[in-house]
């Protein structure tokens, strides 16, 4: 009507008060950051399960069998591979077999070594990508770089991306759990930020105990007590924010204290593991000898809590104790030994009880280290580290048990086959939770930033 009636100076001001009325309704604490939000076409997935294997696993060593290492075991690798990069110690040795003894399992034939006895039995529900590749080789930047799809410190982790995207099922829990085993990878908790997203997006850092954080257990006699006090600092917080015209900080903060509150209700219900069977506890590995095996063992059983309780993206990391995590410079054999030990048991464990439990098809497990290793030693008996071609897999909703897509060379050094990056592990992973990677954006200095930034590519060849 204003610009009808020639008012453009009054139409202007309208315009202004109705995009700050919409920014207002946007940010309200009575709408969570988390709310639920659809995706953008139908997806079996509905969660994610991330088993980051920090400091490099072996590729050669555990799901990329190469004969030819045996032929040429102890040769020069100049000689027989030729065409070497600088590692990232420039020590290199000669061409090291694997130690270990590689079968096919399963229907699929999928080889895996003797290291993982466990995993082999569920060979069939696992996708292999055997050609990843990173742009890094030193652990900080390829942390970085896996999680947040950039080298450099302070961009949004992917599972703040994925809350970002799609909220969380449970307001009573984080959206985005990292259950931390006692190592924080190089990089630290950048990895697990929310970089420009907005704070609540970030990763809350859980341990593997029946206290998992600081301040879990209130000390107030009652709720109202409780109640009374978080009412107060929600009234000085809209007081402020209201002589300040309105700040997303302050906003994010009232959020953060109310799902704070939430979490001292339900957090300590989530940890209470007397509720499962010790049939479950055992085939997890919570009575195993291998005290590393037992902190994994209960961090994936509160991963398959956690997603039973509808929280987006569970993160978990390797204990420590087994040397410098699967960084293994040196004592390859103890140190893959005592890892796979860790991991194997429970993992295998995780896969069977969400099948048990009917949430295998829509929870997507993605198992990955930031690169690989050298098939040559450093050293006599160590490996340096590979960005050049390495395994990463997959598994549960909508990816396609059994299957295998890339090839590195018979070396186990380049990726020569269907080449792929992390930018298309994001964007098969969101593909995978019905989320476009290319629409999925926010607005930040001055464009429109994404996870996979102007990459990306879906892995089809993983998709059932």
């Amino acid at each position: 009507m204003l610009q009808w009636c020639a008012n453009g100076f009054g139409a202007i001001a309208l315009q202004s008060l109705q995009s700050h009325a919409t920014v207002d309704a946007a940010e309200s604490p009575q709408q969570s950051p988390w709310a639920p939000k659809k995706p953008h076409f139908p997806s079996k997935a509905k969660n994610v399960i991330f088993l980051y294997m920090d400091g490099g696993p072996s590729h050669v060593d555990t799901f990329d069998y190469k004969p030819a290492l045996e032929k040429y075991n102890g040769k020069n690798p100049h000689e027989v591979i030729g065409n070497l990069a600088p590692t990232q110690f420039d020590a290199v040795g000669s061409v090291l077999k694997s130690p270990w003894e590689f079968k096919q399992h399963g229907e699929s034939g999928h080889w895996i070594s003797s290291l993982f006895p466990h995993l082999s039995e569920v060979a069939d529900d696992l996708a292999f990508i055997k050609s990843m590749t990173s742009q890094f080789s030193e652990h900080t930047s390829a942390n970085y770089f896996l999680h947040t799809g950039n080298g450099l410190q302070g961009r949004p982790s992917m599972g703040a991306w994925m809350g970002y995207g799609l909220g969380s099922e449970n307001q009573n829990l984080p959206g985005f759990v990292v259950i931390n085993g006692g190592l924080i990878p190089p990089g630290g908790l950048d990895c697990f930020g929310s970089g420009f997203l907005p704070s609540a997006y970030q990763g809350s850092i859980f341990l593997p105990k029946d206290q998992p954080l600081p301040n879990i257990q209130r000390r107030e006699r009652t709720d109202q007590i409780q109640l009374n006090k978080l009412d107060l600092i929600r009234q000085f917080d809209r007081e402020l924010n209201d002589s300040l015209g309105g700040e997303s900080e302050i906003e994010a903060a009232i959020s953060n204290y109310e799902t704070a509150y939430q979490m001292q209700r339900s957090v300590p219900e989530l940890m209470d593991l007397s509720q499962e069977t010790e049939e479950t506890k055992k085939l997890y590995g919570l009575d195993a000898e291998f005290d590393n095996t037992k902190t994994f063992a209960r961090q994936c059983l509160i991963a398959r809590r956690l997603v039973e309780r509808g929280v987006r993206f569970i993160e978990l990391t390797c204990p420590g104790g087994n040397g410098d995590r699967w960084d293994q410079h040196g004592g390859l054999v103890d140190g893959h030994n005592k890892n796979c030990r860790t991991v194997d048991q429970p993992i295998a464990a995780l896969i069977k009880d969400l099948k048990r439990t009917g949430l295998f098809e829509s929870t997507l497990l993605v198992w990955a280290g930031e690169f690989g290793r050298t098939p040559f030693a450093q050293g006599s008996n160590g490996r340096d580290h590979n960005p050049f071609g390495f395994t990463v897999w997959m598994a549960g909703g909508g990816v396609k048990g059994g299957a295998s897509v890339g090839a590195t060379d018979q070396w186990g050094y380049r990726a020569v086959e269907n080449r792929f990056e992390i930018h298309d592990l994001h964007a098969t992973m969101l593909h995978l939770l019905g989320v476009d990677h290319t629409q999925s954006t926010f607005r930040f200095s001055g464009r429109d930033m994404r996870l996979t930034d102007v990459h990306g590519h879906i892995i089809k060849e993983v998709l059932a």
